[in-house]
């Protein structure tokens, strides 16, 4: 037995206490992980994304012969660079040449000499390397040293060194493409041709240079020697080394951006030594260098589908910022005293992964600069920094500045990403999984991840920058994008948290091509800060300052949309007011911004700015003809003040009833802001004027709730009858206090005797219908008794109830229960979420809509349990979350994109834990509102719509892309029943409504002005269906304006059975084929059930599809 099992054996045999590193592990995964299994993810994840051993020996004898082949290619004698590009033209190969190409004149000859030094650097090098996306390849970055006899003193002015650079490397991919059977590429950086580099990948086929084992690329990236003849003292900041084509003297504009790319190439060294010197340095380096770079990959700061503008390519970034946090930074003037600390080495990898987390959710880049603490101090006066570059985050050699070309909205937007991984890491979900939403899920759905998303196409942007904007960002499409970027930082100002503009990642390009192909498109991303996002006026300086510097600016910025405006408070300012009708144009003031500004500074027309918010309000909408024959003024806030109206009205009743009402309760989403089109009522005055189809009037439900008192029976039955007393006292009192007012008594159709079926119906003047029921809580104490007799004072044998009576009790319990209790509670916690997020109405409208066009919702989904499922995304599992938060939409759009992201994987038998009730803020959602459903069946389907529906707003660019996620195939359907939509009065709502329907015959059925509220003959129908075919066949069915019913037949219905009595479904002889059986059996009459739906529904159904299934 070897030592290490001696003592293992030894450890398993007796009790002995654990070593400190064990006990910090679990301590770690208890308080800094807040679970085990968080840390086992971590720890998994960590090798798979983390290049495998197999196949490095064949990339490491590729790089070897790469390298005795690069260091043999023969000398070039100096040329005119516009010469030897022709030559090379000839052999098909082009020089990227960078702006301001070289001069036919030029006095400066480029010319070619094998390198002195060839290196593998950045993360491959180091041990590092992190697998960017799915299917994506390592990158490998080979650094090529050019010679410094190649290079004069004066290079670095008018792009000298850039072309020098360009010939070396198209030297080095004609020799590379003929010597070696490889795939050779240009790429360049964010489409600058300065940052080219040569991309070489393995041949499919290939048997002599087949390194594809190693999933990687190799990138070789000419450099610049230490020793270099150039000055770097002339590539500070503040330095201007381009000198504008036809222009004799010096600009006067500085160059930093391209002083820094000059930079670049002196710095691949110094980065290799830096992260090699971290990594063994501090052992959490490595593992937390892996988590941040998988975090960031996935969010799109990186190569992959959609990249954040200014972070392709920017992999040093990553490896620098955990350099800042573990060095400190560098003391700067008078910030001295508050200078950022250097961090522990005893950290772990997670605890330096939450800190640089930490440090990008609070540092404001534009404001506050960034200097890697130096061993030398500062090569430049940090002042030149700040004073020429919008973003500072210098390195630890203080050679280069990370953020020379990031935008300041890709760094808000960085900030934005921060703070919400912080808070889900810091507030767990109950139900969701927190590494999976950092780490493992990709964030390129922009629907889910965006309040808004533009799609903008730049093939019809007017590109006149200026020369000086071409000379710092390279090429024109860098030029235009840094100036989208900026002129819509200005102007949405505090509107928004973020602001990102993604575009394609750089495709790599042959080598026969000098230019990388242009964007073509880009999407631009708005986060909406709720407080500012939607107000109606920008307000800029005042008329006394008209003439200033600020006041034009303002005015260039805004155009003719800019004004002197007089305010009640007296002021006169300049301002920009945006004029709006409706609560969905205002929502769509951002966008409003975004198109103005492209237009008014890019010629980019709203056609070629496009948005899908649009489609999503006209669903929620009604037809403009269906509003313009109702006439009446709806709305929620119409209907709130009806029920306003009506409280006072029955609180003025308390001398005429003989107990005092203590209580109105809503319980309708009509008054929380929730139901799928706001209410509209219908005046008696114009019933007659509607057809039959438009005559839909909706019932608002409210509970009234009496003084306690002893008078009450102690009788269920004997209470039902109070209940009758009451609200003929309350109608008679009702119309004849308030003129135009009618009230009535109705009672149900039900046979249980303990169900109270009576309601108070009341119709207003303006057309609102209310339907009043009477809380009495001593019900819920009877009904208790006649289901478990245990509970009786009296004894059992005195009174006993038959089993059927039980379950009749236990029936009414049940919508007691719902009706009294859980209805008003839960109403309370819906209208306070409405209230608390701006985007959360808006949000459960659209589910409830998409859920009743694929047939689900009331049928098999209730309403109220997908108003607690539209809460996920806003409260989570988080207590005391607020709408300024970071993960929380503010707009109906995302907030739906993310609550469809839930449904297609939603595990239904598992509890869902939201703090909706200010009670009990940790109860589940009460199981009341899925105690009819969803079953198997109808989750499996609701999974399968959603999974489309994601897939759908993945791809979607139209108009009618959105539309197409709200129509419903029939297909998957036995069978299908086709109902007259002219008798049915709520068909106006179809989301493929016909208004020929309403337009044709409008006066057609009852013409006496006699509103029928609540009146809907499908749920009605649809019921009688579901209690009669209950053995037979499953229904579906959409509840707002669906004129058809499909059904699906019940498994196990197709095979025959013996015959017996009270089967439950209608039955047929099976064929005889054997005469030796005795045992008589059936089959299922599908026939006689179809007659019997067409009986039962005859004057409502037009037609029965049946779909044969092979």
């Amino acid at each position: 037995m070897s030592q290490v099992e001696s003592e293992n054996a030894n450890r398993h045999g007796r009790e002995e206490p654990l070593t400190g590193h064990e006990l910090r592990d679990i301590k770690d995964a208890a308080d800094l992980y807040q679970s085990g299994s968080f840390k086992l993810q971590i720890d998994a994840l960590l090798p798979n994304v983390r290049p495998k051993e197999s196949g490095r020996q064949q990339l490491d004898h590729f790089l070897l012969a790469l390298r005795t082949h690069c260091v043999s290619i023969p000398s070039i004698a100096p040329l005119n660079p516009l010469e030897a590009a022709k030559t090379l033209a000839k052999q098909n190969i082009a020089v990227p040449f960078a702006f301001p190409l070289p001069p036919r004149d030029a006095k400066w000859k480029i010319a070619f000499e094998p390198p002195k030094e060839i290196r593998v650097v950045g993360s491959w090098a180091n041990g590092v390397a992190v697998k960017q996306q799915i299917g994506s390849q390592f990158g490998v970055d080979l650094s090529v040293e050019m010679p410094e006899a190649l290079f004069q003193e004066k290079d670095y002015l008018d792009g000298r060194f850039f072309h020098k650079k360009s010939y070396y490397l198209a030297i080095l991919a004609r020799s590379i493409s003929i010597a070696f059977d490889v795939d050779t590429f240009y790429s360049s950086v964010l489409g600058d041709p300065r940052l080219t580099t040569l991309v070489l990948r393995p041949r499919h086929g290939s048997t002599s240079h087949d390194f594809s084992k190693s999933h990687a690329q190799v990138h070789v990236i000419p450099v610049l020697p230490s020793s270099n003849p150039l000055s770097l003292s002339r590539l500070s900041p503040s330095h201007s080394n381009v000198r504008v084509p036809s222009s004799s003297s010096p600009p006067a504009f500085p160059t930093p951006i391209y002083n820094n790319a000059i930079l670049l190439s002196t710095y691949a060294k110094e980065a290799l030594l830096s992260t090699y010197g971290l990594k063994n340095a501090l052992p959490a380096f490595h593992d937390a260098y892996t988590l941040l770079r998988v975090w960031a990959n996935q969010r799109g700061y990186g190569d992959g589908e959609l990249c954040v503008r200014g972070f392709e390519g920017k992999g040093s970034f990553w490896a620098g910022l955990l350099r800042y946090l573990i060095s400190g930074e560098e003391l700067v003037g008078t910030k001295s005293a508050k200078s950022r600390r250097p961090l522990g080495k005893g950290l772990s990898s997670y605890q330096l992964f939450k800190a640089a987390l930490d440090f990008l959710a609070k540092q404001k880049f534009g404001e506050t600069p960034a200097f890697t603490k130096t061993t030398n101090g500062l090569r430049c006066p940090p002042e030149e920094y700040i004073a020429h570059h919008p973003a500072v985050f210098v390195d630890a050699t203080s050679t280069i500045n990370f953020l020379s070309d990031v935008p300041l909205t890709s760094l808000d937007f960085l900030s934005h990403d921060a703070k919400e991984t912080l808070e889900q890491l810091n507030n767990p979900g109950i139900s969701s999984d927190t590494f999976a939403e950092c780490f493992l899920k990709s964030q390129f759905k922009l629907s889910s991840r965006f309040d808004a998303v533009i799609r903008v196409d730049l093939s019809q942007a007017s590109r006149n920058q200026s020369t000086s904007a071409l000379v710092e960002h390279g090429s024109s499409d860098a030029a235009l994008l840094a100036s989208i970027s900026s002129i819509l930082r200005r102007g949405l100002g505090n509107r928004t948290q973020a602001i990102a503009i993604l575009q394609p990642v750089t495709p790599c390009r042959p080598i026969s091509s000098a230019e990388s192909p242009s964007t073509s498109t880009i999407h631009i991303g708005l986060i909406y800060d709720p407080a500012h996002a939607f107000r109606l006026v920008d307000h800029g300086p005042s008329a006394e300052d008209r003439d200033s510097n600020v006041a034009l600016e303002f005015r260039h910025l805004w155009g003719s949309r800019a004004e002197l405006r007089r305010f009640k408070d007296g002021r006169i300012t300049e301002s920009v007011v945006w004029e709006v009708t409706t609560s969905d144009e205002r929502a769509h003031i951002p966008v409003s911004i975004v198109r103005h500004l492209l237009q008014l500074h890019f010629g980019i027309s709203a056609k070629y700015a496009r948005t899908l918010q649009t489609p999503f309000d006209s669903i929620l909408r009604l037809l403009d003809d269906v509003r313009r024959l109702h006439r009446a003024t709806g709305g929620f806030k119409a209907a709130l003040t009806a029920f306003d109206g009506i409280v006072r009205s029955l609180k003025a009743l308390d001398e005429q009833l003989p107990l005092a009402l203590l209580n109105v309760s809503p319980i309708s989403d009509y008054l929380r802001y929730t139901s799928t089109f706001a209410p509209l009522p219908i005046p008696a005055s114009a019933l007659t004027e509607l057809p039959e189809s438009l005559r839909f009037l909706p019932t608002i439900p409210i509970i009234l709730e009496f003084e306690k008192s002893s008078k009450w029976p102690d009788d269920l039955k004997a209470i039902q009858k109070i209940k009758l007393a009451f609200f003929e006292i309350i109608a008679q009192s009702l119309m004849a206090s308030n003129p135009g007012l009618k009230a009535s008594v109705a009672i149900g159709d039900s046979s249980n005797p303990f169900q109270g079926c009576a309601t108070l119906e009341i119709f207003t003047a303006e057309g609102w219908s209310f339907s009043a029921f009477i809380w009495h809580d001593r019900e819920a104490t009877l009904l208790d008794r006649i289901i478990d007799p245990s509970k009786m004072f009296v004894s059992t044998s005195d009174q006993q109830y038959n089993a059927r009576e039980q379950r009749e009790a236990k029936a009414a319990q049940d919508i007691y229960t719902r009706r009294f209790i859980h209805a008003p509670r839960h109403h309370r916690a819906i209208a306070n979420l409405c209230h608390k997020y701006s985007a959360y109405s808006g949000t459960v409208r659209l589910v409830k809509r998409w859920l009743a066009a694929h047939w689900l919702l009331q049928t098999h989904v209730s309403e109220e349990a997908i108003e607690i499922i539209c809460a996920l995304p806003f409260v989570g599992g988080k207590q005391g979350s607020t709408e300024s938060a970071a993960t929380v939409p503010h707009s109906k759009e995302r907030g739906f994109s993310l609550v469809l992201e839930f449904l297609k994987d939603w595990k239904w038998e598992e509890p869902l834990c939201l703090p909706l009730y200010e009670d009990d803020a940790s109860a589940t959602a009460p199981e009341v509102w899925i105690s009819n459903g969803p079953d198997a069946v109808a989750v499996h389907r609701l999974r399968a719509f959603a999974r489309e529906a994601n897939r759908a707003l993945r791809y979607a660019e139209t108009d009618s892309d959105i539309k197409s996620l709200f129509l419903h195939s029939t297909d998957d359907y036995d069978i299908v029943i086709q109902l007259n939509p002219s008798v049915l009065p709520r068909y106006y709502q179809n989301v493929n409504a016909e208004s020929s329907v309403w337009t044709r015959d409008s006066h057609s059925g009852i013409t006496e002005p006699t509103p029928r509220p609540g009146f809907d003959p499908l749920p009605l129908f649809l019921a009688d269906l579901q209690s009669t075919f209950t053995d037979t066949l499953k229904f579906f069915a959409d509840p707002l304006g669906g004129d058809r019913i499909g059904a699906i037949w019940l498994p196990g219905l197709g095979a025959p059975r013996s015959f017996r009595a009270l089967a439950g479904f209608s039955s047929k002889p099976f064929p005889k084929e054997d005469k030796a059986k005795d045992k008589e059996l059936v089959m299922l009459n599908r026939q006689a059930v179809l007659d019997d739906i067409g009986r039962l529904g005859t004057g409502l159904v037009q037609k029965i599809i049946v779909h044969e299934r092979m």
